[in-house]
């Protein structure tokens, strides 16, 4: 597995090389937006890690600039946790998100969580095409597309992930805890807004009135459900 750490702080990414690789991993590294793209579109990459404010090219620019050609798993850094920031990360493209200082056995189990995902998604054989429909909302899952009434939406790949999580079990609950558990695929120690956003996300973009949602909606005191 090739990892890409890209980062302007160079003793951080010495750190992250430096634990990565002794998990086996083939680390390459870089330490602006600009030459993150450049290896992106050169090198066979299996995730990216990348900070997202930077010099010249910033991490959110570099990352829709990557998306343009790939779909690679992208793991945003940032120092600061405000939702705003969370936010900039996955509209422009990444799937995860973690707020600096992390904890590196953190950091590598969120790598290895993203990476198992990836290689079970390209290991599954070619079937017949699935269609999930509830409404105006449809989720083609062979394809990984989604629509509202009919029309295509650009989904991440989390977003996409966590949609049709939902969708498979209709009018069933799940906490912020079960969701990051079962959907992002590791016991998380951090902060559960990750959820959050990502429930927002979705209702700006499937909903037909986000502030009302019709299908993505609120347990309060419990979590998140797909209505049946």
């Amino acid at each position: 597995m090739k990892i890409l750490v890209v980062d302007d702080e160079q003793l951080l990414v010495k750190g992250i090389k430096f634990n990565l690789e002794n998990e086996g991993y083939q680390v390459l590294t870089a330490y602006d937006g600009a030459a993150a793209v450049e290896l992106a579109r050169r090198e066979p990459l299996d995730l990216i890690i990348l900070d997202l404010m930077m010099p010249q090219l910033s991490g959110s620019e570099a990352c829709m600039k990557i998306r343009e050609f790939s779909d690679v798993p992208i793991i945003m850094l940032t120092a600061r946790s405000e939702d705003a920031d969370m936010l900039m990360g996955f509209e422009s493209g990444a799937d995860d998100y973690v707020t600096k200082p992390f904890n590196i056995l953190a950091l590598k189990a969120r790598v290895r969580a993203l990476l198992r995902r990836a290689s079970m998604s390209a290991a599954q054989e070619p079937a017949k095409t699935s269609v999930l429909t509830r409404g105006h909302i449809s989720v083609d899952t062979e394809r990984r597309s989604a629509y509202k009434n009919g029309v295509a939406i650009e989904l991440t790949m989390k977003e996409f992930d966590l949609i049709e999580f939902l969708m498979k079990n209709p009018g069933r609950v799940y906490s912020r805890e079960n969701l990051l558990d079962l959907v992002w695929g590791y016991d998380y120690q951090g902060d559960t807004r990750t959820v959050d956003v990502h429930i927002r996300r979705l209702r700006e973009k499937l909903e037909l009135d986000p502030a009302h949602p019709e299908y993505i909606v609120t347990k309060w005191g419990v979590g998140y459900y797909f209505a049946d």
